[in-house]
């Protein structure tokens, strides 16, 4: 079985392949069916904005859709510095992967180095046969530091100033083993996606 993730981000989109892999789902993205509208993710939550880019794809295609919005609050800074729903956005800017980086080591230099604690909660949609399904969760609390790590994902470029609290790590340096022993691994998710594909 096949289904689109509605991500050009390439990161994103291995992101759940790996574990729908070992149920013969095959995840694509818009880069492997050479597609990508402009839909205007105008929702004031993750799950309204995964809601709307997955309804927009599903139109399109023949297979399931899946699209996910996520969102990131930092502790102990102003409310209008919190990024929520605008993690690439500041001052009206979209930030490419580099100015991310800056702006947010800024933040940590400006509140404390590695006293940022931080959190993302996602929403994901799922549209299958025109049915709607929706999940959303909340991964551990991390810090920020100023001094980014040489090792990058592409396509989440705060991995690499973000750490792992219990281990002191990098997330860019976590391995699979890592993120089972601090129960970080996203097979909840991988559960959740499958559990309406079959």
């Amino acid at each position: 079985m096949k289904i689109l993730f509605a991500t050009g981000n390439e990161s994103k989109g291995k992101r759940f392949s790996k574990g729908l892999s070992k149920y013969g789902i095959e995840v694509l993205t818009l880069k492997d069916i050479d597609m990508d509208i402009d839909i205007e993710e105008n929702g004031s939550t993750a799950i309204e904005n995964a809601l709307i880019k997955a309804r927009g794809y599903a139109e399109m295609v023949d297979m399931p859709v899946l699209a996910m919005d996520d969102t990131l609050y930092i502790d102990n800074i102003p409310d209008e510095l919190q990024p929520g729903l605008y993690v690439r956005r500041v001052n009206g800017k979209r930030l490419n992967d580099e100015e991310m980086v800056e702006h947010y080591k800024s933040l940590v230099l400006k509140y404390g180095d590695g006293n940022l604690h931080v959190h993302w909660c996602y929403g994901m949609a799922l549209i299958v046969n025109g049915e709607e399904y929706t999940y959303s969760w909340r991964k551990k609390d991390f810090i920020f530091v100023s001094d980014a790590t040489p090792i990058t994902h592409p396509g989440y470029p705060l991995d690499s100033i973000s750490k792992n609290i219990e281990l002191d790590k990098y997330f860019t340096e976590m391995t699979d083993e890592d993120k089972e022993k601090t129960n970080e691994s996203e097979e909840h998710v991988v559960d959740f996606i499958k559990s309406h594909l079959q």
